[in-house]
């Protein structure tokens, strides 16, 4: 195992205070690295809150900021952060109109995001992301898993909040984009946690995992590595199939790097992947490539789908200021 790092069991710690001061304009640690908040506060904004495992930085962290999260909760890599993380969050972030917390579709997640909100005992909603069509149930999760889509229903319900919508709203605003999202993703390689020094699987040279998690867990099958052209046309065949769109539709085509993925390999995979979907009589309008919910080093990428209205459209073209994200503001 070859990392940059000094232990395993620093490496959190030092990423996050390297996090904080290269992007303390934006936003700042709570007491003890617990969480990870926007640097000023909005009174009357309804909070949102976020986390998961670490590892698939920029993911939760790096959407932190104006237009997105109020604050994130890291827990360990891919291990999800504890009740108490999550409640010194959300006390720190929340200014009176409400929490809701964007959890994805992990059993770990779900239950420690539950527990919080009962400790909370304010008002608390929870929209929870389940873009995965890969797999209907894993080890890790009940029913479908949460993505590479959380990413677009952080930035649409950021924006929906930074317009002062009430708690309820926001929590209707999720659930719809949720289910206008469909993701699916493809691993050339395994990553390996620092804790373990091991890779999570093994794929010999010329295999490929199609349907992976961002965790390594397993996708629909394991088959001999083939053309971009092919490996776009089985993803977005999939996204489509699910998401079924009315001929004409207007969709953003989030394709995004694991983190062993070179660029230069993401956009030829957004050529291939809006081929295919033009293709099918629906319209890509909005891009966003590159990697932004990874898995460690492990190489590959998903690509996302997510059906827009004109409401949807406008809330992710309204300005954000992120680490990761940054248009309009």
């Amino acid at each position: 195992m070859k990392k940059l790092m000094n232990g395993p069991d620093t490496v959190l710690a030092e990423s996050l205070d390297g996090f904080a001061a290269a992007h303390a304009d934006i936003v700042t640690l709570g007491p003890g690295r617990q969480f990870v908040r926007r640097r000023e506060t909005v009174a009357g904004k309804v909070a949102l809150v976020s986390g998961g495992g670490s590892g698939h930085e920029p993911l939760h962290a790096g959407f932190v900021g104006y237009g997105m999260l109020d604050a994130a909760v890291p827990g360990e890599v891919f291990t999800s952060p504890t009740p108490d993380r999550i409640v010194a969050a959300a006390e720190a972030v929340e200014t009176g109109a409400g929490c809701l917390f964007v959890v994805k579709n992990y059993e770990g997640d779900v239950m420690n995001f539950e527990m919080a909100s009962e400790i909370l005992g304010r008002e608390v909603l929870t929209v929870r992301t389940d873009d995965d069509v890969a797999v209907e149930n894993s080890t890790w999760t009940t029913g479908r898993r949460g993505v590479a889509g959380t990413l677009i229903v952080e930035k649409i319900l950021g924006a929906a909040a930074e317009r002062m919508a009430p708690l309820a709203d926001l929590k209707a605003l999720g659930d719809e984009t949720n289910r206008r999202t469909r993701s699916m993703g493809v691993a050339l390689t395994p990553c390996t946690v620092p804790a373990a020094g091991r890779p999570t699987f093994t794929l010999a040279e010329d295999e490929m995992e199609m349907g992976v998690g961002i965790h390594g867990e397993p996708g629909r099958r394991r088959v001999k590595l083939a053309t971009a052209d092919a490996i776009a046309a089985e993803m977005v065949g999939a996204v489509l199939d699910d998401l079924a769109p009315s001929p004409g539709a207007r969709v953003i085509l989030l394709v995004n790097g694991f983190g062993g993925t070179p660029t230069m390999e993401l956009y030829l995979m957004a050529n291939a992947a809006r081929t295919v979907i033009e293709g099918r009589g629906v319209s890509v309008v909005r891009h966003l490539t590159g990697s932004f919910v990874t898995s460690l080093e492990m190489a590959g990428c998903s690509v996302t789908c997510t059906v827009l209205d004109d409401r949807l459209e406008a809330l992710w073209d309204a300005p954000v200021r992120t680490a990761a994200l940054r248009w309009g503001a």
